[in-house]
Order: structure tokens, then sequence, then C-alpha cells
């Protein structure tokens, strides 16, 4: 297999770039850039561009240095994701620097060099854009690249693809000191284009925008087409010892695996897990050499940061039982194996250990499962060990692959500015890494509480039988809270098969699932002596037995887990108040709430908590309010459509009328920490309605 199948094309506008200033050429280049991740990985490398600004105290033109500010992404940043600094002021630094054993101390004159109050912070890397001597710098980390820069001789092969164009530089941490490195190299070699820095990546400069962005493309696409030539016919890893299972054979195993893995390693807080089975993973889990390459640990900074310096290669040889009851040795391994390292390499300094567990598992004949604290970071986890796989697959094929000293990936990953980047960080949601899932998720009430567990940080996996409402539902969902986090599946829940297969979908799309709404439904009413049985059984099908088997499979899953959970069963005011023309749909949510009380009881020694919610009249937005049960409710009361809605808000106690928000938040409350201590309860939320009083 080749490192990339294709070249990458020039995706550069000239009549879309015309007028631009310098900077907006920049956030131009750096989108384009970051679009292709051959070219970058997400928020890895950077880019800048030194132009003349306007000095907003003396009016004079000034060369301000606009590079990316730290912690951003090339490829979706925006204007006010760079720093910008005075040029004069950052070659003033040099003045300050005490030595390479003082160089961390250098980030902090940085905001003194910042040009018009911009309050986005410099990254660790500006020196190395600064003293460039060009305009535009680019600093990528492409596979192509870093499977030469982590190879044993990458100084050779430097020179052999690249000739003079290319210089390189031994590896050196990311700092003010690498900075200087980078500035000697260019005024010692000044027709260099760009220099590979060993274990690290790629930089490449010139005086004008476009130049530089293609500059940077054509680099790339030499080392791409050097390895083509050089790997052509000669087997990935070693080749390969297994096949890889069916799809449909992987997800299962995935589906099993993830939530055991999950329970082990949420103890700090919940994780939440991406799946992988992607052609370049499953060629590196089924390869010979893929335990000693994966030993060796990953190379490029951004890589490790993400992933850890190492994954866990899970034992599995196709008995699942059998690696499910390895799988606690085996992570408890890792943890000690990982502390053991933090030992090693600490310093006095040193920030204290952190969570020892693996983001990365190795499934051989399965694929990779990654655990992070959110999903969008599980899944940029999996990406970033794609990458390095893609780096291992290169640099073994053509030379002997090293990753980083141990002393020296520990340094990077404890990192003093590193913890003081990790210190900055918002604190977690209340919902942060939980995962949702919630049946009859596409109508009023089932959108409206997976709105509000996502605006709590929460994964929501939203199941319905209504295919086309499930999309609108989600496509709203997604505009506002991102891809990530939103997942859908058809279910009938009266389907037993369907329930299961809809959790074992959510175990892989998440990893497991925290928190059961159970509020699909329907409604139905006529006068008892003209209620089929068909009519009964419908009721109780959805109502009580569709309950039972979404709780049933939430159970098994959530004691798989070992972390708790909560079920929460939006049920009705009519389970406890009696309504007249509505014995089927009274009796079944008389069974729910029924229901919760005994799962409660059998739930509370696994600390899964089981509590009901009891809405009344909510008419907006309720797809059960859409057809025939509106008519009959009405026919009932004697009144119009129109008019229900009033006779419902007039009959409550408080003479307001309920919203599926309201019951979003009632369900918010029973799915959170706020609740921790409540189980077998009902909370009505139905403005008030004696009859419904619990007691």
């Amino acid at each position: 297999m080749t490192i990339a199948s294709s070249r990458l094309p020039s995706l550069w506008d000239d009549a879309k770039a015309a007028g631009m200033t310098e900077a907006e050429k920049l956030l131009y280049r750096s989108n384009l850039l970051g679009s292709d991740k051959r070219v970058t990985n997400y928020g890895g490398g950077n880019t800048s561009a030194k132009a003349m600004e306007t000095d907003p105290l003396t009016g004079e033109q000034v060369e301000v240095l606009w590079v990316k500010g730290s912690g951003g992404d090339v490829g979706s940043i925006k204007m006010d994701g760079f720093a910008t600094l005075y040029m004069d002021k950052l070659r003033a630094l040099k003045g300050k620097y005490r030595g390479v054993e003082h160089e961390d101390e250098m980030v902090g004159y940085l905001p003194f060099c910042t040009f018009n109050l911009n309050p986005r912070a410099a990254s660790i890397d500006t020196p190395l854009h600064a003293y460039v001597p060009r305009k535009h710098v680019d600093h990528m980390h492409p596979d192509a690249i870093i499977a030469i820069a982590a190879s044993q001789n990458s100084q050779d092969l430097t020179q052999e693809i690249f000739g003079g164009e290319i210089g390189w530089l031994p590896w050196k941490k990311p700092g003010y000191e690498l900075g200087l490195w980078l500035e000697d190299f260019c005024l010692k070699n000044p027709n260099a284009k760009g220099v590979v820095l060993e274990s690290h990546g790629l930089f490449t400069w010139h005086d004008d925008a476009k130049a530089c962005y293609e500059l940077t493309l054509e680099i790339i696409n030499k080392a791409i087409a050097w390895f083509e030539g050089k790997t052509a016919g000669v087997p990935a890893f070693g080749g390969a010892v297994r096949e890889a299972l069916p799809a449909d054979a992987r997800r299962a195993v995935a589906a099993r695996l993830m939530p055991a893995i999950r329970g082990m390693v949420s103890g700090q807080q919940h994780m939440v897990g991406h799946f992988d089975d992607s052609e370049a993973v499953l060629q590196f889990v089924n390869a010979r050499n893929m335990r000693d390459l994966a030993a060796l640990g990953t190379s490029c900074p951004d890589h490790f940061l993400r992933t850890k310096i190492r994954p866990l290669v899970v034992e599995y040889d196709g008995d699942v039982e059998a690696t499910l009851r390895d799988l606690p040795e085996q992570v408890a391994a890792y943890r000690e194996g990982y502390a053991a390292y933090y030992d090693r390499c600490k310093h006095a300094d040193s920030p204290a250990l952190r969570d020892p567990n693996a983001v990365v598992y190795l499934v051989p004949g399965v694929g990779m499962i990654t655990f992070a604290k959110d999903k969008a970071t599980a899944r940029i986890s999996a990406e970033f060990y794609v990458n390095a796989i893609n780096v291992m697959r290169g640099a073994s094929a053509v030379s002997e692959y090293q990753g980083l000293p141990e002393q020296e990936a520990f340094d990077i990953e404890y990192w003093l500015l590193e913890e003081a980047k990790l210190q900055r960080m918002p604190k977690p949601k209340s919902l942060a890494g939980r995962v949702a899932l919630v049946t009859g998720g596409a109508g009023g009430i089932g959108s409206a509480t997976a709105e509000r567990y996502l605006a709590e940080g929460a994964c929501v996996m939203l199941a319905d039988i209504d295919e086309a409402a499930l999309e609108t539902t989600s496509q709203n969902l997604m505009s506002r809270h991102g891809k990530d986090v939103v997942r859908t599946v058809k279910m009938n829940v009266t389907d037993e098969a369907a329930v299961a297969a809809a959790y074992a979908h959510a175990a892989v799309e998440f990893g497991g699932v925290d928190i059961l709404v159970s509020n699909a439904g329907i409604a139905s009413s006529a006068p008892v002596e003209e209620t089929t049985l068909d009519l009964w059984n419908k009721n109780m099908a959805i109502l009580s037995t569709g309950y039972f088997l979404v709780s049933r499979e939430a159970f098994k899953l959530m004691r798989a887990q070992g972390i708790g959970g909560a079920v929460v069963f939006v049920a009705s005011k009519n389970g406890l108040a009696a309504s007249p023309n509505a014995s089927a749909y009274c009796t079944a949510k008389a069974s729910e709430i029924h229901l919760a009380r005994c799962l409660a009881l059998e739930g509370a020694e696994a600390g899964i908590r089981v509590n009901v919610v009891n809405p009344d009249a909510v008419l907006r937005g309720s797809k059960i309010w859409e057809g025939d049960w509106l008519d009959q409710r009405a026919s009932t009361y004697k009144t119009d459509k129109e008019g229900l809605e009033e006779m419902y808000r007039n009959r409550s106690m408080l003479k307001r009328s309920v919203l599926p928000e309201d019951i979003a938040e009632a369900a918010y409350f029973f799915a959170s920490e706020k609740s921790a201590k409540s189980t077998g309860n009902i909370l009505n939320v139905d403005a008030g309605n004696v009859q419904a009083f619990t007691r």
C-alpha cells in the first residue's frame, strides 16, 4: 500500500485571492492546507505571514507577524484565530534569552509583543515563524514527511529525496531554542526552501503567499512519489498474519468490547468511545509487525499528545467471551506500565500523574477503539493514530521506524506549558462524557430532551420509528451542537431484535449508554365498550412492553459498563389519575410507573437509578396530538382543537400550559447528579392536578 493514492492538487483560486490583504491570504492558505489530512492533522502545524500594518498608536507602518494562535486548527481557523505581534519586539526578545535551560520563560514575554491588543494567545511555535527571514511560513505534519523524519537515517533520506532544497535539523523540543536553530539554518542556507525536523514535521517558506502554499504541496508530493516508488510490492508491516472479520462481525465485536472497556477507563470521568475499522487500521492490526511497532510508540509530538505514547493491543483471537474475561488484567497492566513510565521520567516539578488508561485500543481482526473525555476528542485521537500508522508504514518500509526517546516524549507530555494549557480549559459541563438514548426522539418531548442533554455536554442517540422525522430532528440538533454528538437509529420499541440492535449501535458509536429516556408513545381514546382488542394490545405493546424491552437492554449494557446509569420514564398524569374514554392508555401508563418502581429496586445495587416524569397535556410539538387523539380528546371534553389547550391550562391548578421544554428539564434533573440520591420517584409536570398527587 502506498502512503497516498494520489498527489495533492493546488486548490488556490487566483480570482478569489485577488484583492486580499496579506493577512487574508494567510487565512485562505491556512484553510486550504488544513482541508486535507495528508497535509496536516486536526490542530496540527501552523502558518504565518509577516505584513506591514498601521500602528494604532503612532499611525506608522510597522511589520507585524500574523501566526496561528495557541490551540487553533488551520483547517477551520478564522481571522480571530491568529495572534498578531510586533516583529521589532520579537527580535528584541533575543536580548532577554538566558539560554536553553530557561527557554520556557520566553513564552511569558510574548504577550508584551502583542499588536493591536489582540487577545489571541501566541503559541509556543511563534519564534520558529518569527525568525525565519521570509514573509510566509508553513509548518505542517504530513504523514509522508513524518515517515522520513521518524526513520533512523532521516537526514540521509532527506538529502536523497530533496537534495539541497530542503534541509534537516535533529530533534529538538518546540520552543525558543528551536526558533534560533531555524534562523541559524536559514542564514547559513539562504537558498533552502524548507527543512525537515527530525521526529516532528516540515517547514517551508517563501515571500509570496501562493508560492508558499504551492511549495508546501510540491515538497509533500515529492515525498509521496518517492515512497510510492520505494514501497511498491513491499508488504506493509511485514505482511498480514490474520484476516479481518466481515464488517458486521467487526461491529458486533466492538459493541461487546467497548462498554466493558468504557467501564474500566471511566474511573476519573465518564469517557466516550470511537470505533475505526478503516482499511489503514485493519492492515495494521492484522500485520505481523504490529505489536513491535506499536510498542515503539509514536514519534510526532502531536501524535502522542492525543494518543499517549503507545496503544494497548487487546488480546483477541476470535473468542469474545475470553477477551472480556482477560480485559481487566490487560487494562490494569497498561495502567501499571504507564505509572512506571511516569515514575522513570518525572522531574521534581512535573505535574501529577494523569489518567493512566490507554487512549488507543488495537483489536486484531476488528479495528481500533479510542476513548476520550468527549466524542470529538475520541474521533480526533483515532485520526492521529491513523496518521501514526501511515508514518510507521512508510518509515518501516524504507528504513527502520523510531519513536521519540522515552524521556523526550515524557518531557513533551508533561511539559509545564502544556499543563498550563490544560489548566486553562473550561470546567466540563454537567453531562460531559455521558451518553443518552432517547426513544421517541423525533417527537416534541424527545427532541427537547435531547436538546437539553446536548447543551449539558452529553452525546445523544435518537431512536424513533419515523425515519424522516429522525433525519429532520438530527439535522436540526447537529446544526447547533455539531455532528460528533448526535446519532440516530430507526427503532420499533416493540421489536426485541431492533431494540437490541439499537443499543449495539450506541455502543459502537459512543462506547455505551448512561441514560435511557423511555419516551416513545401513542395515545388512544375510546369508551371501553368501543375499545377493540387490537387497540388495547397496541397500547400495551408500545407503552408497557416497549418500555420493558428498552429498559431490559439498558440494564444489560449498564451492568456491562459497571458505572451506574439513569433511566427516565416519560409516563403520564393518566398513569395516576384516571381519565374517561382512555382505559387502554391509562392502564398502560400505570404499568409504566409500576415497572419503574420494580426496576428501581433491581438497579439500585448497580447504581442504576430509575425515575418517572409524568407530563400532562403537552400539545405543542407532540406527535401524539397530531392525529385522532386530538380529535378524540376534544370530543370527550366537548371543545374544539383550538380550545383544547386553553381547557387544559385552565383546569390546572397553576393555570399554565405545559411545554416539551418543561418535561425536558425534569428529564435532565433525573439524568444529572442533581438527583444522584433519587430513585423510584415520580415527578409530575402537569401545572398541578390534585387527582395526580402521589400521596
